[in-house]
């Protein structure tokens, strides 16, 4: 938001590192982090966090880029108004629905990604639950017992299309112009 807000060299400081992470391959970033660090429930997680919160961090940019924009920042900014009380009382307010969207709708690739990290042994360890898990467990036994894997496998599937409908319906709430109504 502080680039967004700023822009010029502040925007290109903060938002070039956050370009270079978004060009690597989510899946190979997140094997290459664990690789260095170590196997684990809470490295899958570090390593989930830094393969979206740079998607996070250009969706607040750009929105914020548009709400720097409105009439209402700019007749603060004539009052005098410190640019932090503007972020916080008006550029936050305004930019932050794009993200609280952005963000429920990465909850199903995250899910995704933590499932496939643990399936390779990369993520949760036995006895941690995890779908992944799960389904790297079931492998063994497809042929005798197909409900071992099927039903993991249907679990994840729900439960990312729950998180993608969830976000679209918060998207047509959170829409400001009511076109989506």
């Amino acid at each position: 938001m502080y680039a967004g807000y700023h822009g010029g060299r502040v925007d290109t400081l903060i938002m070039r590192p956050i370009d270079m992470v978004l060009a690597l391959p989510a899946l190979l970033l997140a094997v290459a982090l664990i690789a260095i660090i170590g196997p684990g429930s809470d490295v899958a997680l570090l390593a989930i966090a830094v393969i979206y919160l740079p998607i996070l961090a250009r969706v607040v940019r750009s929105s914020t880029l548009v709400v720097a924009s409105q009439t209402y920042v700019e007749a603060a900014r004539a009052r005098g108004t410190p640019s932090r009380r503007i972020i916080t009382r008006h550029v936050l307010p305004n930019a932050i629905g794009p993200a609280i969207v952005q963000a429920t709708i990465l909850m199903g690739f995250a899910l995704q990604i933590e499932a496939a990290l643990s399936f390779l042994g990369l993520g949760a360890q036995p006895p941690t639950s995890s779908l992944g898990v799960m389904l790297a467990d079931g492998r063994d036994f497809l042929t005798q017992a197909p409900w071992i894997e099927i039903f993991p496998g249907i679990a994840i599937a729900i439960t990312v299309l729950a998180f993608n409908f969830f976000g679209d319906g918060l998207r047509a709430r959170l829409d400001p112009r009511g076109v989506t109504r």
